[in-house]
């Protein structure tokens, strides 16, 4: 099933099974029909009070209300921001400065901050959405290269970027994932990725168009071990959507698996690197279940390719693959903006239909990353990698390589080797600095259990072992062993957060 519009497609099984379930709540549960509802309102009222194709913020965390916000402002012809409502004021006024919203939509309460946009509180929501409002047949949704919302990411400057996914964009993807990881009609998914983090747009849109259903985690289940051990084995998701980062924790519970998940059928994961040991855990612990790795940045619409895990396939790679690139994109490797061979490392760049018109209001940085390239749109992704034989390999951030002492380092080819040692449960290496220059290596280590009574003793051991697989000078001079790694917002682990702390004193 070929979907040729977004709103038309999830709107239909708000006509035709209003009843069908939408959100799965642990209280309640919403319908298609309330869904429909609910963002038809926000539509009209959009439709009499804004004009068309101004950006409205939706703000909140993981509630029922951002979806219909997302789809009513879809459907009167406005991008949406979604803004996650733990974020830091100041980078909240970066967004506002860079967007110039015309309305936020304050699902969570709105922070103290100054705005000329209209602000719409849960409870003036809740009252357009008890309003009955004729349909009316003006509506304009978004349609086509128009933005169908926007997506602030990090940029280097430490002023977010806002990544402009156009109708067109987001068809590509949400027809890639239905037709490629054997999603079928009605599956229910995990809804556990912030909605500002575009992880979040690989389980709402495939789920909504296909008639299924969402679960979302919250933040405070997520937060507390305790609680989050006792919720897995009692949800009842077919479809897992995460960081590898999150899976690494819930594999901490060791009844977390297909004996006591039973309805799990697939797992999807993107967002940063599977680890391969992360990736054999779950093919022993889950064997009724497909995994599936898969790549892409926020530029070119959450992702572009991927590859199911198998045993085979651990086998033969020393690093687990990124997949088959789909199949209206291409992939070309370059290097200083000049195609090589593909077999050869160097800058994965995406060409197609998905990849994004660019940065919003920001001419600049969009000409740095976005051009064409044989007719198409392309994107530089600032990812090292080679195809080999149609499959995609990564290699490392460009900018996560280092210099120590002349030798060119790939920081998570040192963790990836770490993570192979048997002492080692997850490992983060990060660059100390001396006058602008790489002094050290140092790793954050979350150990398994060992008999060692001293760290030094343990750190002796694992630089033992790492030996046999890398070169000495890639070898941590220093090692911090954690009870955890720390992670970003949106489930990555946070480098640079363990970089400030390295690099404070």
């Amino acid at each position: 099933m070929t979907i040729l519009n977004i709103i038309e497609a999830i709107d239909r099984w708000g006509i035709k099974e209003p009843n069908r379930p939408v959100y799965i709540e642990t209280n309640r549960t919403y319908t298609y029909g309330e869904l429909k509802k609910n963002s038809d309102a926000v539509a009209a009222y959009l439709q009499e009070n804004i004009e068309r194709t101004r950006p409205v913020v939706v703000y909140g965390e993981l509630e029922f209300e951002m979806l219909a916000c997302f789809l009513g402002a879809s459907k009167a012809g406005h991008p949406y921001i979604p803004i996650e409502a733990h974020t830091p004021k100041e980078r909240i006024e970066m967004i506002l400065e860079v967007a110039e919203p015309a309305v936020i939509f304050s699902v969570r309460d709105w922070p103290e901050l100054e705005t000329s946009a209209e602000i719409i509180s849960l409870e003036k929501l809740q009252e357009i959405s008890a309003k009955s409002w004729t349909a009316d047949a003006s509506l304009e949704p978004v349609v086509e290269s128009e933005t169908y919302y926007i997506i602030f990411t990090s940029g280097t400057t430490g002023v977010p970027k806002g990544v402009q996914i156009s109708h067109t964009n987001l068809l590509s993807f949400v027809n890639w994932e239905l037709t490629d990881f054997g999603i079928t009609e009605g599956m229910r998914f995990l809804s556990q990725a912030p909605y500002s983090f575009d992880l979040s747009v690989m389980d709402v849109y495939p789920a909504l168009t296909s008639g299924g259903s969402l679960t979302p985690m919250r933040k405070e289940v997520i937060n507390d071990f305790k609680q989050l051990f006792k919720v897995l084995p009692t949800l009842e998701i077919e479809v897992w959507v995460s960081t590898p980062s999150f899976m690494d924790i819930c594999l901490m519970e060791p009844t977390f698996d297909g004996q006591h998940v039973d309805s799990l059928k697939i797992f999807l994961f993107c967002g940063e690197e599977l680890p391969k040991a992360t990736a054999q855990k779950l093919l022993e612990r889950f064997p009724k279940a497909r995994v599936f790795n898969t790549y892409g940045p926020t530029e070119a619409t959450v992702a572009i390719s991927g590859v199911e895990i198998t045993q085979e396939l651990l086998d033969e790679y020393s690093r687990v693959p990124i997949g088959h690139v789909k199949s209206d994109t291409n992939v070309y490797i370059m290097n200083d903006g000049q195609e090589i061979s593909a077999a050869e490392v160097g800058e994965i760049v995406i060409a197609g239909p998905s990849v994004s018109k660019g940065y919003l209001n920001n001419p600049e940085k969009t000409a740095d990353a976005f051009f064409e390239y044989k007719g198409q749109p392309a994107y530089r992704t600032g990812d090292a990698g080679k195809l080999k034989e149609g499959m995609l390999i990564y290699d490392g951030r460009i900018d996560f390589q280092v210099k120590l002492h002349g030798y060119r380092i790939e920081l998570e080819d040192i963790d990836h080797h770490l993570a192979g040692v048997s002492y080692v449960k997850q490992a983060a290496v990060v660059p100390k600095y001396q006058n602008h220059k790489v002094q050290q290596l140092v790793a954050f280590v979350v150990a398994n259990p060992h008999d060692f009574d001293k760290d030094f003793k343990l750190s002796k051991a694992i630089k033992e072992v790492l030996s046999l697989s890398v070169m000495e000078y890639m070898i941590p001079q220093k090692f911090i062993y954690v009870e955890r790694l720390p992670l970003t917002a949106n489930g990555k682990i946070d480098r640079k957060g363990l970089m400030n702390e390295v690099n404070a004193t």
